[in-house]
């Protein structure tokens, strides 16, 4: 027997061991049979493309149940009709359905952090401490969940007797009594050999979808790289602006004007002057005699 026959006989047999039980379980959780066996089977697909992790992990069947729970949770289910939990289950009939109804009916009013806690300590009977670890939550927000869970449980059925009686004694009741809605749901998994084809099928379909992303944004690089010239094209410049144009007065056009000019331009050549004189006296003058006092 090679390895690859190896590995798919030892999936088979985690798959028909556990594949009923966990449908009952995503019944449960979101209250339609559909859904249920739908989280089922990607679950474990997603366990056989990752086979050599799960076959070494030490609980496979944990593996599996955490990766059948996040499908069954996700939030994005909401915008899907046909896959949004149930707030309410369907009426399947059975002599024992009203008492599981009613049951069924409390567990999915709960949130699904809290669904989740009461399902996996009380439902499957996992202790505090690996409910816990199942839902990345610390042990003691694990319990705040159980509690709330538990309190909402005996509120809405008070015939059940949970609020008169220790936690523990809780955690049988609800033990017992969540078998009931599930054992309606009698669960014919889809043969392993398929569920393992498709999970073949749907790697295979990933890994062309990545491929052709890539290849995509790579073409759009190329033609962006093509197109793009390779120097800088400066801007069109506006036209300098000119200043308006004064018309000169005529030589003879008034007396006053030109009069004014004259004087205007006697005072400033004056100025002119005497700054020069200035400078020149300034170069003139000895650097000592201007530290020297005057004698008087």
């Amino acid at each position: 027997m090679t390895q690859r026959e190896q590995a798919a006989a030892a999936f088979d047999d985690l798959y028909t061991r556990h594949a009923a039980t966990l449908i009952q379980q995503a019944y449960l959780l979101t209250g339609r049979p559909r859904l249920a066996r739908r989280a089922v089977e990607r679950g474990f697909r997603l366990a056989w493309q990752r086979w050599p992790e799960v076959a070494v992990d030490p609980d496979p069947a944990g593996w599996v149940r955490a990766a059948v729970y996040e499908y069954a949770l996700t939030p994005w289910h909401r915008l899907c009709p046909w896959l949004r939990p149930a707030r309410k289950p369907r009426k399947t009939g059975g002599p024992a359905e009203p008492a599981g109804r009613a049951l069924l009916e409390a567990v999915l009013s709960l949130p699904a952090p809290y669904r989740r806690t009461l399902l996996l300590h009380d439902g499957v009977g996992l202790g505090l401490y690996e409910t816990a670890a199942e839902i990345e939550s610390s042990t003691p927000a694990a319990a705040g969940r159980l509690t709330h869970a538990r309190e909402r449980v005996a509120e809405r059925l008070p015939e059940l007797g949970l609020a008169a009686q220790p936690p523990v004694r809780q955690g049988e009741i609800l033990h017992a009594r969540l078998g009931e809605p599930a054992a309606t749901q009698r669960a014919e998994p889809s043969p392993a050999q398929r569920v393992r084809t498709g999970s073949e099928h749907s790697a295979r379909r990933t890994t062309g979808a990545a491929f052709g992303v890539t290849g995509l944004f790579a073409l759009v690089a190329l033609v962006m790289v093509v197109t793009t010239p390779d120097h800088y094209t400066r801007p069109p410049q506006p036209p300098p602006a000119t200043a308006p144009h004064s018309p000169v007065s005529p030589a003879g056009h008034g007396a006053g004007a030109t009069g004014a000019g004259t004087h205007e331009g006697t005072h400033t050549g004056a100025r002119k002057g005497a700054k020069r004189h200035g400078d020149a006296a300034g170069h003139g003058t000895p650097r000592e005699a201007r530290l020297t006092p005057d004698v008087r």
